[in-house]
């Protein structure tokens, strides 16, 4: 069973007539006895819609109740069970109700079409999902409703429906599309004629790119090499040259007179990389046929005019601008040039304008010098040998070795041109080559002394040594320039292997980053420079190196752009062109690093952020119902003694005031903590550390608890710590109040003291109902009460305002289970001996 197949009717926006094209093409197939259904097609009341669908078969639609609401949807089952030939499916993007089986309607058509069943639908341009911005844009109006844009990509058929503008708002008007009371809010709203002209062209512009994918599969299918022109199509060819600005707005220039041109710049470079242009002018020219609504392209070709010429017949151009050459009119004796070679062979279809420009003849220039890159040392022994060589070999054959032969004589030169080559390269290989036939041809060719020679042989022989001593120098230098380039190679892979490597790993380190690409290049500072826009100055973002960064990067030796708006400055040295590659890699990274830590401190304000909305939501909670308690406690003891009603006897009196005592300190300790925690969260703790002894402090912090319900246990031998006598006072009070709260009536919290290595340790024990492991960190948290704990006990703050003051003193405060049941709670504090020097100078933020 094959694949059905989709066809779609895009409209650039409702009322258009998709629907009704749709019902027309049903109407076709029926009368040609194909088995088309109606599996979901909604008329929104239009008359001259409903009225297409008679004649055609309806599924049932399937029922769906949703929040005390019955809806109807497409009843995929059914329609599969049916199996008709087509169906037809209105609304592609539409989202089905919560509890059908899928959860957008382009879902259902996907698993009819993998049954094998043609479906028909409809869909909006604003609805595909790559366009949405674009859309909302337009409008002002966030389409929630979309479709990926590959599944209409993927119809076998996309027919558009057009209509202008104008058409469609006289269409609306008379309540052809909408009803009449919505028809005015519709017409001054989504529906102005700008907005439809705009919708319009969006769909023209998609279909268009559609017909193109069409175009090129059918070419590339029937192997059809020959253009077609059936839209204009420019190719620029650049060189890399400063004159490529003035081609590339040429083109601009020639595209704008068809509708719908297209400009293609593509930089033709060559395989082996030992030629390459300016990557910072390529890096202009990108950016400027870019900005132009053009498209760049980089292809590597050995044959320029070939591959100018494949590039442009493979994108189906109808012209290619070319600038004139550069070269200078001698230099035509060679060759004819890419212009002309190209002008020549391009054929009828294809047209050439070449154009000229401020560069045209004054050449290229010399080409730069690819030695062998063999070190200073070993270049000078070359020349060494080569020059010198011949000459103390001519006076060792001449004085104690006479009489070898000619033949000896030239393997002996052929051996020293061998040797500079090994040494220095072609050019002192060359250079003894020159030296050793001269100095056989003088000395050991008859007639000796005279640069002529009388045996034809020994031309033979000479004009074979020159060749062999060439031929050898230049295997050797290429060899040793294969090797430099294999040596340099290896290490750019293994730089962007590295690159590649923190990519993956995540790493955020962007001084890391530049740290390392000072070191590669040997630059002496190395800054990433950044502007909002192109008027404001350039800021440094990080920079890292020994000497002062570039502000600009104008100012520095080397520059490589990262986008538009930020740039990488070196300074130390100019690098050669074949290094920008790795210099883009790095530049690339630092980019996605400073993205990526940019995203981190957004992500880590969103969280506190976050954090601090549940603080003011848990606050508000607070408010409302734990600090209201006492206040009601206290209003209404305060009432009843101010009425006048009553007679209170003294008892009752005392009584109603001691309540409103215990509501004023409850409401005192609880608006404390509040503080105490708004203090901890903005960081305006500040601990004044000074040496205290722990039976002091902890019997004052007992204060507020029951005599009966404490048991202290703190020796008098204890050492002394260094703490903030009023934090550590409030945290304990805190803690024991805690323990006292959850502890079994009758059972009285122990707080005991002891030494241990170079800390103090308070630990309050209490017998109460513990803590489960994996909340013994989490009631530590702001708000947190844990088990049953009654609402009026507090709002949640004691535990977590403890723990702030105990670690802004630089202390620690652990749960652990209490042998036998229960929770212990200890405060770890330093003691004097192995406390930090005390700052007398330090003001202390306790109240």
């Amino acid at each position: 069973m094959g694949r059905g197949k989709l066809r779609i009717y895009l409209g650039a926006a409702p009322g258009v007539g998709k629907t009704y094209s749709m019902l027309s093409e049903a109407h076709r197939r029926v009368e040609r006895g194909t088995d088309c259904v109606v599996a979901f097609v909604e008329h929104h009341g239009r008359p001259r819609t409903e009225v297409m669908l008679r004649g055609l078969e309806a599924m049932p639609r399937k029922e769906i109740a949703y929040r005390d609401t019955v809806f109807t949807e497409m009843d995929v089952d059914a329609v599969l069970a049916r199996k008709p030939a087509v169906v037809l499916v209105d609304e592609l993007a539409h989202t089905n109700i919560p509890g059908s089986r899928n959860a957008k309607r382009w879902q259902d058509v996907e698993e009819l079409l993998a049954a094998g069943i043609d479906v028909v639908s409809t869909v909006n341009i604003q609805h595909l999902e790559s366009l949405g911005d674009v859309v909302e844009s337009i409008t002002g109006v966030r389409q929630r409703e979309t479709v990926p844009d590959e599944v209409v990509r993927r119809a076998a058929q996309i027919e558009l429906v057009d209509m202008s503008p104008q058409a469609l708002r006289r269409r609306m008007a008379h309540g052809n599309v909408y009803k009449p009371d919505k028809v005015d809010a519709a017409l001054s709203n989504y529906f102005r004629p700008g907005n439809l002209t705009a919708l319009r062209e969006l769909a023209l512009l998609w279909t268009a790119d559609r017909v193109d994918e069409y175009l090129q599969e059918y070419r590339t299918e029937h192997r059809v090499s020959k253009i077609w022109g059936s839209r204009e199509r420019i190719v620029v060819g650049l060189t890399g040259g400063p004159e490529g600005r003035t081609l590339i707005r040429r083109a601009a220039r020639l595209a704008e007179k068809g509708a719908g041109g297209e400009v293609l710049a593509v930089y033709i470079s060559r395989s082996d990389g030992l030629t390459s242009a300016s990557p910072k002018e390529l890096a202009v020219q990108r950016t400027l046929v870019e900005d132009l609504g053009g498209t760049f392209h980089h292809v590597v070709g050995d044959d320029i005019p070939a591959g100018l010429l494949d590039f442009s017949r493979g994108v189906n151009a109808t012209q290619i601008v070319l600038g004139v050459s550069r070269r200078r009119s001698w230099q035509y004796a060679f060759s004819p040039g890419v212009s002309a070679t190209v002008a020549r062979e391009s054929g009828p279809d294809l047209d050439v304008h070449i154009v000229t420009h401020d560069e045209a003849a004054k050449g290229r220039g010399l080409p730069v010098a690819r030695r062998a890159k063999l070190g200073r040392s070993r270049t000078i022994w070359g020349w060494v040998v080569g020059l010198a060589g011949p000459v103390a070999l001519t006076l060792l054959l001449s004085g104690a070795l006479p009489d070898m032969g000619l033949a000896n004589d030239v393997l002996l030169f052929l051996t020293l041109t061998v040797a500079a080559a090994l040494l220095g390269g072609l050019r002192p290989a060359l250079a003894s080559a020159a030296v050793g036939s001269l100095l056989l041809n003088y000395y050991f060719t008859p007639p000796i002394h005279e640069l002529t020679i009388a045996d034809p042989k020994n031309v033979v022989a000479l004009v074979i040594f020159v060749g062999v001593a060439i031929s050898v120098a230049s295997v050797v230098d290429l060899a040793a320039r294969r090797t430099h380039q294999a040596a340099r190679l290896r290490a750019e892979a293994e730089t962007l292997s590295f690159l590649a490597g923190s990519v993956l790993r995540g790493e955020t380190g962007l001084d890391a980053l530049l740290e390392r690409l000072r070191e590669t290049f040997a630059m002496e500072s190395v800054a990433l420079l950044e502007r909002h826009d192109d008027t404001e100055p350039w800021t440094c973002v990080a920079a890292v190196g020994p000497c002062r960064p570039a502000g600009r990067p104008e100012d520095a030796d080397v520059d490589m752009p990262v986008g538009d708006h930020l740039a990488l400055a070196l300074t130390g040295r100019v690098l050669p062109g074949e290094d920008r590659r790795v210099l883009g890699a790095f530049a690339a990274q630092a980019a996605v690093v400073l993205d990526r830590q940019r995203l981190v401190d957004e992500a880590e304000e969103a969280r506190r952020q976050a954090e601090g909305n549940k603080i003011r939501t848990s606050l508000l909670s607070a408010v409302s119902h734990d600090l209201r308690t006492p206040l009601a406690g206290i209003k209404a003891s305060v009432s009843s003694l101010r009425a006048e009603d009553v007679e209170w006897s003294e008892e009752d009196r005392a009584d109603l005031l001691a309540n409103v005592e215990e509501g004023a300190d409850r409401l005192d300790h609880l608006v404390g903590n509040l503080l105490d925690v708004s203090r901890l969260e903005t960081g305006t703790v500040t601990a004044v550390l000074r040496q205290t002894d722990l039976d002091e402090v902890v019997p004052m912090a007992l204060v507020g608890v029951p005599d009966d319900s404490v048991e202290l246990d703190i020796p008098e031998t204890l050492p002394m710590v260094v703490v903030d006598r009023g934090l550590l006072e409030r945290a304990v009070a805190n803690v024991v109040e805690n323990a006292v709260k959850y502890s079994p009536d009758g059972t009285p919290v122990l707080v005991a003291a002891s030494a241990i290595a170079e800390r103090v340790e308070l630990r309050v024990v209490d017998r109460g109902p513990g803590v489960p492991d994996e909340a013994k960190d989490r009631i530590f948290g702001a708000f947190q009460r844990h088990g049953d704990a009654p609402r009026g006990a507090g709002v949640g703050l004691g535990l977590a305002v403890a723990r702030g003051f105990v670690e802004a003193m630089g202390g620690t405060v652990t749960a652990e289970d209490t042998p036998g049941g229960g929770l212990t709670m200890t405060i770890s504090l330093r003691r004097e001996d192995g406390a930090p020097p005390f700052h007398p100078e330090a003001t202390t933020a306790t109240t």
